[in-house]
């Protein structure tokens, strides 16, 4: 016998004992029979009727209405119930997670109109059928496109992370949660649309922005606390489930979704097939990690419309034994929790401020720009390097340690902490354009022989600080040895200037990198105009959502075909 089959006999043999004895087969024949069966067909007249009736707004109406029958036989796992009830119960009361997630909110949006330069980015954007209009659908910034919800979801969130250059929460798992902007922008602007034009979806709500700032502040929690300790790259995961998961737990409830609704729809989240990390590592690196994220909010949107429609939930989704999320992808263990769902989060969170860099390495390449400067000092360059060390966190070392890989394509590049450093010692900046196919950096021979000589070592106590709920800094120290046998100074910055420690002196260029973001795509008044609304609090939280999103349309953009 296979050890295939002995399995499938043992499972079976196990379930089999698990059973009730008053659900025997014999018993669950007549409960299948009567449960499946066949509709009469329609006669010709009431099929012509029923389809010039169909409606989208209509069918999504009637489905509202009705609440999906619970499972019978058990409860929610307590990690869903916990999600659920945080997004419905519990209210955000601290004005400095609004005030960051104003901040993360204007930023978040400038790095989308920054990925709508890059072609590779806009080819994957758009109706999926050329020409596609939806009306009261999504609008999508920068672009003349109005969409679906599901796809409005995928290109905002693929336009948002495009460039990997928005927030990001490091911890066991990493991951950038204004990612979650993707489904919350989609969601709130087509419901608010909608409902102006007659609509009746989640009640008739029209959208704020302050609305859309707190379910920013909820999805930042969900997945940020689900990262605290837990480590989904350490089984091949890629961090978008906590994208997909966050995302339909906050649209479940913009959409009207009843708390066990929502706990209905993030089982579906967990249930549903997670991506790989394989796209991010050598040697499959592609661009499939620059929209994986808009691939999980057009997924949590989906979801949680499906749910509406009255698709039930999968209770015990994460700890079923055999079946489960633990036993089939989590190696048996069980999630761990630091702290409950509030607000500390985006309260907390890192914002990617100088750099277009991967966040392990911004306190590298902040080092090296100040090591750039020291050699022009003293009359030399980057061609003068022996060596570099460079002492750093696990983090680091396990995901963009590439010294001796290949560079074959932004997104290995991008991902590199010693391409990184290279081309800020070589250049003295460090740009998007610099990870692109047959650029100055991306030719350079020099920058190829220079990040050859960066060794990363891991420094445990910077690991620690890493982990420290205290702390939680991004620590990297480089050490330069010259051909002349001059050893320089070693340069350590623990904290990168998006960090909660840095944050006011932080904010002056956020806003210039938001400005910086839309020069490209609007006029001298139009930049002005986002600028001072984005810098009045209680102006920019009054305004409805199609609003705030009309400001952003381009109906002749010079970088959408």
């Amino acid at each position: 016998m296979s050890a295939v089959n002995r399995g499938l006999r043992q499972a079976t043999k196990s379930l089999h004992t698990r059973l009730p004895q008053r659900f025997s087969q014999r018993s669950a024949l007549p409960l299948l029979s009567s449960t499946f069966k066949t509709a009469a067909p329609l006669a010709p007249a009431a099929l012509h009727a029923r389809r010039s009736n169909f409606s989208t707004m209509a069918s999504l109406q009637s489905a509202a209405t009705t609440t999906p029958s619970p499972s019978q036989h058990k409860g929610y796992d307590p990690e869903i119930q916990d999600i659920a009830d945080y997004v419905h119960n519990k209210p955000i009361d601290s004005e400095l997670a609004f005030d960051t997630a104003r901040w993360v909110f204007l930023d978040t949006l400038g790095c989308g109109l920054e990925g709508l330069q890059f072609k590779e980015c806009t080819k994957l954007l758009g109706p999926i059928v050329p020409g596609t209009v939806v009306p009261n659908g999504t609008k999508v910034p920068g672009t003349p496109y109005q969409l679906d919800p599901v796809n409005g979801a995928f290109n905002i969130g693929a336009m948002i992370r495009w460039l990997d250059y928005n927030d990001c929460w490091l911890a066991a798992e990493w991951g950038h949660p204004s990612d979650n902007l993707g489904a919350i922008l989609a969601v709130a602007d087509w419901i608010t649309r909608t409902n102006k034009a007659g609509g009746n979806l989640a009640g008739g709500k029209i959208f704020t922005i302050r609305d859309v700032l707190e379910a920013m502040i909820k999805a930042h929690e969900i997945q940020g606390c689900l990262a605290l300790l837990n480590s989904f790259n350490k089984v091949g995961l890629d961090h978008v489930v906590l994208v997909k998961v966050a995302s339909t737990a906050v649209v479940s409830k913009m959409l009207g979704l009843n708390e066990k609704q929502t706990a209905d729809a993030i089982t579906q989240a967990w249930v549903d097939g997670q991506s790989l990390r394989t796209y991010r590592h050598t040697p499959n690196t592609m661009s499939r990690k620059s929209w994986a994220a808009g691939d999980a909010c057009q997924r949590a949107v989906n979801l949680a419309l499906k749910v509406l429609k009255g698709e039930s939930g999968i209770p015990t989704v994460l700890s079923a034994p055999v079946w489960g999320f633990y036993d089939v992808l989590f190696k048996g263990k069980k999630f761990e929790f630091q702290r409950p769902y509030g607000s500390y989060v985006m309260e907390n969170v890192l914002f990617k401020v100088s750099y277009p860099a991967e966040f392990h390495s911004q306190t590298a390449v902040e080092a090296s720009e100040k090591i750039h400067a020291q050699l022009k000092a003293m009359g030399k360059s980057a061609a003068d390097i022996k060596e570099i060390t460079c002492r750093t966190h696990e983090a680091c070392v396990r995901i963009i340690d590439k010294q001796f890989k290949s560079m074959d394509n932004f997104a290995d590049r991008d991902h590199c902490i010693q391409y990184m450093c290279s081309v800020m010692l070589v250049f003295g900046r460090l740009t998007a354009n610099d990870y692109v196919d047959g650029s100055e950096a991306a030719t350079s021979p020099l920058v190829e022989s220079l990040r050859k000589k960066i060794k990363c070592v891991e420094d445990p106590q910077f690991t620690a600080d890493y982990h420290d709920p205290a702390l939680r800094t991004i620590s990297n120290g480089l050490t330069v040895e010259l051909n002349d046998g001059t050893v320089l100074p070693e340069v350590v910055i623990e904290a990168p200037l998006g960090h909660r420690l840095r944050r006011e002196e932080a904010k002056p260029v956020i806003m210039a990198k938001y400005k910086r973001h839309l020069e490209p795509h609007y006029s001298t008044e139009k930049v002005q105009q986002l600028l001072e609304l984005g810098q009045n609090p209680k102006k920019l939280e009054a305004m409805e959502v199609d609003q705030y999103v009309d400001l952003y349309v381009s109906e002749n953009s010079k970088f959408v075909n």
